[in-house]
């Protein structure tokens, strides 16, 4: 049992498929399988139930998920710390993200870093990917954790270098306590429900879904509307209604049960979620030891 391995049995739990956790991985699908395979066997039990389309963790897989969990955890943490103390990051560093992003990514390891440098500054800016956008043009902005500028926005900034952190996609869910939801539906059926509205969806989704809604016909005034989305997490687990919402921040609450994700056929949306650090080798020296730990806890 390695940490590749561990990584791998996590990421096909979190993300529900083997297909799913390859492409997150960048690793071929039989290779995937493989490495399960290799786990199931050294430890003598079968840690997956495996269905046609998702699938699930055993009592024993989700024993060994939780623990592995942990160990990963730790093991990101102690490449932090040692990659921070031997570079020395110090000085200030100003970051940009809208809230979804900021409360699944960066605020899990904020304290790592200003434990390790004390003679680090950090500035962590929320807002919507436009007025991100435009403090990163003005300057404001050493580093930004966002949508696809280019796919999203239109636009990109030679002064900024991009890398990859995760795919995510917009879904809709319900409170894991209401038996009725419907496996899928179609975007007709949406007012069928009261509507909790995520007042900061990522640019790309909101001009699909908005196209979509105009072809329905549909009308609705949202009985609940934030763009926190730990409030409406909350709202939605309460049973008040169902909304859309960023994947990566919900896929720990629909895979204990506490929200439910329903397949809407006719919309289908996914983003590449970036890192953006601006090309000066003061930036790019702490960019390499924040990506690191951001790409570790995209796979939490």
């Amino acid at each position: 049992m390695n940490l590749q391995q561990l990584t791998t049995f996590c990421t096909v739990i979190s993300e529900g498929s083997m297909t799913a956790a390859a492409d997150k991985l960048f690793l071929t699908q039989p290779a995937v399988s493989q490495q399960i395979r290799n786990l199931e066997e050294e430890l003598g039990v079968n840690l997956l139930e495996r269905g046609v389309r998702k699938v699930k963790p055993t009592l024993q897989g989700q024993l060994l998920y939780d623990y592995a969990r942990k160990i990963l955890h730790m093991t990101q943490q102690a490449e932090v710390a040692i990659h921070t103390m031997s570079q020395e990051i110090s000085g200030d560093l100003r970051i940009g993200t809208i809230n979804s992003i900021g409360l699944f990514l960066i605020s899990p390891i904020i304290g790592l870093f200003l434990k390790h440098n004390s003679q680090l500054n950090i500035k962590l800016v929320y807002g919507s990917d436009q007025s991100i956008l435009q403090r990163m043009k003005d300057n404001d902005i050493d580093m930004a954790i966002l949508p696809d500028m280019k796919a999203e926005l239109g636009t990109e900034l030679e002064e900024f270098e991009q890398r990859f952190l995760l795919k995510d996609e917009m879904w809709l869910v319900g409170s894991g306590r209401d038996t009725q939801l419907p496996k899928t539906i179609e975007l007709r059926e949406f007012t069928t429900k009261p509507v909790i509205y995520y007042s900061d969806m990522y640019s790309g989704f909101l001009k699909t879904f908005e196209s979509r809604v105009i072809e329905n016909q549909l009308q609705f005034v949202p009985s609940f509307e934030a763009d926190n989305v730990g409030t409406l997490k909350r709202v939605i687990e309460s049973g008040l209604g169902w909304g859309f919402l960023p994947a990566h921040c919900i896929k720990k609450q629909v895979r204990s049960g506490r929200l439910t994700h329903i397949q809407v056929e006719d919309v289908k949306y996914s983003v590449n979620i970036n890192l953006y650090s601006r090309k000066l080798e003061d930036i790019r020296q702490k960019a390499d030891v924040f990506y690191r730990a951001l790409y570790h806890q995209s796979l939490n």
